[in-house]
């Protein structure tokens, strides 16, 4: 079996340096910054789609997006884990899969070098079959695309594999991958966005995998 995760809002609670480096990147030119909720609601499609949804309406122009891209890029990678920290529970339940001889993957739209880094720096003794994020030219969830280079990789059928994420633009990830979806609600969007994508599971707590892996 495959338990494909999701990163921000899943396996960690990344939202306050997310927001740090987003209000760092609008303060360098000028711009207001953003709460916490607001950066909330803004995340889960990647650092653009982070970065056009905090700027005004009016100033979302290519040249300015470019240019804080630089300045959230620079002032994230600095400053990773200043406040990130796994869920509770998180670091014991992929240690309890992976000693089933389960599979564990993870498939972030975070750009590819802070996901590494990150899920090296929080869970270095997990072996993680495949982890992989936002990398120029592959297209970010919910297109599928992920999913079905970690099946290539983990050579595990879609009817196998488990997909586990917070918010609607994973449960669609899992629905466009055929795979099954597993919403969580301990992440950065609320239980009536998960269910209104019909997943197979919905959980609250991370003991509630463990659960529904060993049935």
């Amino acid at each position: 079996m495959l338990v494909i995760f999701d990163l921000d809002g899943t396996l960690l609670n990344t939202i306050d340096d997310l927001s740090a480096a987003a209000n760092h990147a609008l303060w360098s030119y000028g711009f207001a910054p953003r709460s916490v909720e607001e950066c909330r609601s803004f995340v889960g499609n990647g650092v653009p789609k982070l970065l056009e949804r905090a700027l005004p309406e009016t100033a979302r122009t290519p040249e300015n997006l470019e240019r804080m891209r630089g300045e959230f890029f620079a002032y994230y990678d600095a400053h990773l884990w200043d406040k990130t920290r796994p869920y509770g529970n998180i670091s014991a339940i992929l240690t309890a899969l992976q000693g089933r001889n389960i599979k564990l993957a993870v498939a972030s739209n975070k750009y590819q070098r802070a996901t590494q880094r990150l899920v090296e720096h929080f869970f270095p003794r997990v072996s993680f079959a495949a982890v992989l994020g936002q990398r120029e030219n592959v297209p970010t969830k919910p297109n599928p695309q992920i999913v079905q280079e970690i099946l290539s990789l983990t050579n595990e059928p879609r009817e196998h594999t488990l997909y586990v994420g917070d918010s609607g633009v994973d449960m669609q990830t899992a629905q466009n991958a055929g795979v099954t979806a597993c919403g969580v609600t301990w992440g950065f969007r609320a239980r009536a966005e998960l269910a209104a994508y019909h997943p197979a599971h919905l959980i609250d707590s991370p003991y509630q995998l463990l659960d529904l892996v060993m049935q």
